[in-house]
């Protein structure tokens, strides 16, 4: 326990900014219980309303918790959710943002990953961030390519870019811990994408292995792999197309994460990497809800918006 503390008051402190006047709930499940129980003792510490909330681990990423979770999630200030499957697409985080907390989901986290990846300058990301997010806002149109055979092109229409800063000190904020990524669900996308880095269920994919995917009218219409085209298919069974939508586009600004290490949680916030996810976005600015968020982290891209290269960030801008 003494070994998450640090990581713990990292969250609690800087990224959340609790309050003594404040409520916190931490929800966490069974297999995430030590990290939850650091954030309730750091939490604790600061507010006499802090409430730590367990349930057996969801059976999907965007699977929606028990009722009672989602109920303490939407009455609390400040939301910490390191979970085994994702919540950050999910109704109960979304309404607890507009009921007004902050929240920090922490999905899929482990305790190697909780420790290594809070032990970064938050001011330095949210830096990146805005460097990055002043290239791409105005963009109507952005391609990634990479030489392992990516070459998919975004319409992001109306669509809105958002910052995940790890700074999460006004209400109705959200974002991931650890953090540093911009991200936008795009209105439509259209071409191939290739992921060679990490991707659920394999994690960090061995040198030379890729899996493909091919986009048209901003739905996947080709999974290379089995047992992501499995975990779609069965998605699709209970939504129909929503479940193959091309969710998000994501760049990541975290230039404190060096090296994939086979968790998607961090592995997508590495600068200098792109992610694309397939499956809901209703809770990012799209209007598709799902009950899977699956995302695929590519290695090397080339990002241009409108035709101009985006200067991307990577380990050696600390």
């Amino acid at each position: 326990m003494s070994e998450l503390r640090g990581a713990a008051e990292t969250a609690v402190r800087q990224c959340l900014a609790l309050e003594a006047t404040e409520s916190c709930a931490i929800v966490t499940d069974d297999e995430r219980e030590p990290i939850g129980e650091a954030l309730y003792d750091v939490a604790g510490e600061i507010t006499d309303d802090a409430v730590i909330v367990r349930y057996p681990p969801g059976e999907t990423h965007g699977g929606e918790p028990p009722e009672p979770v989602a109920a303490a999630m939407s009455g609390a200030d400040v939301v910490l959710a390191p979970t085994t499957k994702s919540l950050s697409h999910t109704r109960a985080r979304t309404e607890a943002n507009e009921a007004g907390a902050r929240v920090a989901t922490l999905p899929g986290i482990t305790e190697d990953v909780f420790t290594t990846g809070l032990a970064a300058d938050y001011e330095s990301i949210a830096a990146h961030c805005e460097d990055v997010l002043e290239q791409v806002a105005d963009a109507d149109e952005v391609r990634v390519t990479t030489s392992a055979g990516t070459d998919v092109t975004f319409g992001i229409g109306d669509r809105e870019w958002l910052s995940d800063t790890g700074i999460v000190h006004e209400a109705g904020q959200m974002s991931n811990l650890p953090a540093g990524e911009v991200f936008v669900s795009p209105e439509t996308a259209d071409g191939t994408f290739v992921v060679d880095g990490t991707m659920r269920p394999h994690g960090l994919l061995e040198d030379g292995q890729r899996l493909t995917f091919e986009v048209e009218d901003g739905l996947v219409t080709h999974i290379s792999d089995d047992e992501i085209r499995e975990t779609v298919e069965g998605a699709a069974e209970d939504v129909g197309d929503a479940a193959y939508n091309l969710a998000e586009l994501g760049i990541g600004t975290n230039v404190a994460v060096t090296d994939l290490v086979g968790s998607v949680l961090l592995d997508e916030k590495a600068g200098g990497t792109v992610h694309i996810a397939i499956g809901d976005n209703a809770g990012i600015g799209g209007e598709t809800e799902a009950p899977i968020h699956l995302d695929g982290i590519l290695r090397e891209p080339s990002v241009y918006a409108d035709g101009e290269p985006i200067d991307l960030p990577n380990a050696t801008d600390g």
